[in-house]
């Protein structure tokens, strides 16, 4: 379960990176770097879990903060960025890299209580 979590949470990064161009709104300058580089960094935060698991789950939390960001971005940056297109967008992209965020941190607590 853990490296399916892993797996789409570096999706969600790698989508989030090029979200303004899939979906359109690369002409808002703040919201498309703020989702460029919030991507890349859940995309290898996420991707590092993968190969030492075992002492990065506590890790969980920066992408469960980059997840959540991600959510409220469209109303925090300058400019109005807020349209239909990036609300939806980063919401839903934000919110399943908070719900594996959760799943990673969770699968990490357990794992512990079995040794």
């Amino acid at each position: 379960m853990a490296q399916a979590a892993e797996a789409l949470g570096t999706l969600c990064g790698v989508y989030l990176a090029a979200s303004p161009w899939i979906v359109g709104f690369n002409g808002f300058t703040t919201l498309a770097t703020v989702n460029l580089i919030c991507g890349v960094a859940l995309a290898f935060l996420m991707g590092g879990f993968g190969s030492a698991y075992e002492r990065t789950h506590a890790m969980s939390w920066a992408a469960f903060c980059i997840g959540a960001w991600t959510i409220v971005a469209p109303w925090a940056v300058t400019g109005a960025v807020d349209t239909t297109r990036t609300i939806t967008s980063n919401v839903i992209v934000g919110g399943v890299a908070c719900l594996m965020a959760l799943v990673l941190a969770l699968r990490g607590v357990v794992g512990l209580r079995r040794l």
